[in-house]
């Protein structure tokens, strides 16, 4: 676009969100633009042009200097300004949600659509018109002039196509643990006599059978689940999918968010823990107000939702004392926690005991924290969409974490007198709960050894803190290399950064192995009876499970479990 030297505006993105998203609950178009000569223009420069496009400025300094977050910021306000009067100008009143944008230079346009081709050539009016005030001096009520005109000629083209469910639906967030609630929702709803389908990241399925797979945690997955027209659906509902084509569903009947940790950091524009839980949190503002958002109080960005979310709250916590647990209650929402050693929902004026924790499977005998919170989270959603209560407590005991029923989390077997744990740990709050579940099965004197890896596209602090977690967790650390997840960072700096981390964590001589199952041999080879080994599987979970076969390994049962984690604690 026009002006001398660098572009003073760059359309750098036109995206169409086909479902809510960050930015609205209903499909919306997101611009991300470059806007280089407005942030590095002398202040009157950028006041004549803001004067231009209909902004009253009184006085230089709000401009704020060049290349300021000041500037920056101004800048946001004259695009929100365009955007509104180029759409006013053709005839149409428009939400308008403009902000900084991921890099330096640029800033985000977001406006809901009815018509996509519509909405497409409003978003590339704004961008021309943007340029057109600050690179001429042409008048604003000329530029909008011409941008509607061109507006007017454009065939409106489709509308959304988000799904409009006709049965209940929960949706299903956070960084860990939202595939393992997904499946035992599902579990829930089949042994409450009904159907059901459910996308995840490994596929779509109805009634347990597998329809489709493939990583199908975004939109294209929700609608796949809907088509099979369940009596419920359950939909896994990522970062990515969010904020590549928004929601794959017009509402929720529940919603649920585990956790907010760091992962995906410095993806998709989303550089902080807080962006992240916003992006997160779009599910909680589509949930129909009589439905439910299920949040977990344990976990302050999560608990934060409950200001912007629409359903009525239901928050789960590991402390029955929990001060939002109990506003909550006390203001008519529920909650769901832990009382002497029972699953209870609080409900007004009274509380509700469901089932013993030890008797809860995926708790693995109550030592998993971060699965007892995924059974309260998936008991407050079944019971959220009506599930008799019976049901609920019948599915939680009988949920088993195999790798038939959920496989590659928390999936344990005993080879040869050691424990192997098999737990897709991607991340550092992944492998903090690992490291937990290990700590819990360790006989006293004995050692845990734990092979970790993540793919290439975390942040250098991600890596660092994973390595770290791992070596001051476990006695002996392993790198198994995952050469398929690189995505563009050089394989000798990843093992370097994940190496260092785990060194000033206290782990020592941290070999590498080309893959998963290499690193597994090694340490099933060098570990002694009694000891626990642990592998992160992402690439090789087949061929691990085969091996475990292979090696006459028993898989560990519930009663055996409790048997382990007694023997742990008392070392008999």
């Amino acid at each position: 676009m026009g002006g001398e030297g660098r572009e003073p505006v760059r359309l750098d993105e036109l995206r169409v969100l086909d479902g809510p998203n960050l930015y609205f609950a209903r499909p919306a178009v997101k611009l991300t633009l470059g806007v280089p000569g407005w942030l590095e223009a002398r202040p009157e420069r950028v006041q004549a042009a803001a004067a231009r496009a209909g902004l009253r400025v009184p006085n230089r300094s709000n401009v704020g200097p060049a290349r300021s977050e000041q500037r920056r910021r101004f800048v946001v306000r004259v695009a929100a300004h365009l955007t509104r009067s180029l759409a006013g100008a053709a005839g149409t009143r428009l939400a308008v949600r403009v902000r900084p944008g991921p890099d330096p230079d640029q800033i985000v346009v977001a406006f809901p659509w009815r018509r996509r081709s519509a909405a497409q050539a409003l978003g590339t009016e704004v961008a021309r018109a943007l340029d057109s005030v600050f690179s001429t001096r042409r008048q604003g009520p000329r530029v909008l002039g011409e941008g509607a005109g061109r507006l007017r000629d454009v065939d409106p083209g489709p509308p959304p196509t988000v799904p409009e469910p006709s049965s209940p639906v929960v949706a299903v967030t956070g960084t860990n643990g939202k595939t393992t609630t997904v499946r035992l929702l599902a579990h829930m709803v089949r042994v409450a006599g009904r159907s059901v389908a459910y996308s995840c990241t490994d596929g779509v399925y109805l009634d347990g059978e597998l329809i489709e797979a493939g990583d199908y945690s975004g939109f294209g997955g929700a609608g796949k689940a809907l088509e099979q027209a369940a009596d419920v659906a359950v939909l896994e509902t990522a970062r990515g999918g969010i904020l590549l084509r928004g929601i794959g569903t017009s509402h929720n009947d529940v919603a649920v968010v585990t956790n907010v940790t760091s992962d995906h950091l410095g993806l998709l524009g989303v550089r902080t823990l807080d962006q992240l839980a916003e992006v997160k949190a779009a599910i909680t503002r589509i949930t129909r107000p009589d439905g439910w958002d299920v949040l977990n109080a344990d976990d302050p960005r999560v608990l934060a939702m409950r200001r912007t979310a629409r359903g009525r709250p239901w928050l789960f916590s590991v402390d029955p004392d929990h001060p939002a647990v109990r506003a909550a209650t006390d203001e008519g929402g529920r909650g769901m926690t832990v009382i002497d050693g029972y699953l209870t929902a609080l409900l007004p004026g009274r509380s509700r005991r469901l089932v013993a924790i030890d008797q809860v499977p995926m708790t693995l005998a109550g030592i998993s924290r971060h699965n007892i919170q995924n059974a309260m989270a998936g008991a407050a959603a079944g019971l959220g969409i009506g599930l008799p209560a019976a049901a609920v407590v019948k599915a939680l005991k009988s949920f088993v974490l195999d790798p038939e029923t959920n496989p590659g989390r928390a999936n344990l077997f005993e080879l040869a007198g050691k424990i192997v744990v098999a737990d897709y740990a991607h991340n550092e709050a992944g492998l903090e709960g690992l490291i937990e579940i290990c700590g819990a099965l360790r006989r006293p004197g004995a050692e845990i050894w734990l092979s970790y890896c993540t793919a290439g596209d975390r942040t250098d602090e991600i890596l660092h803190a994973m390595g770290y977690v791992a070596g001051r967790g476990a006695d002996h650390v392993v790198i198994a290399e995952l050469l398929d997840y690189l995505r563009g960072r050089d394989r000798e700096d990843l093992v370097r950064r994940l190496r260092a981390g785990a060194e000033d964590g206290g782990a020592r001589d941290v070999p590498v192995f080309v893959d998963e199952l290499h690193a597994v041999e090694w340490m099933i080879e060098r570990a002694r009876p009694g000891d626990v080994v642990a592998i992160t599987p992402l690439i090789q979970r087949a061929e691990i499970f085969g091996l475990m076969n292979e090696r006459g390994a028993t898989r560990v049962g519930p009663d055996r479990l409790r048997r382990l984690v007694r023997r742990a604690r008392t070392g008999r």
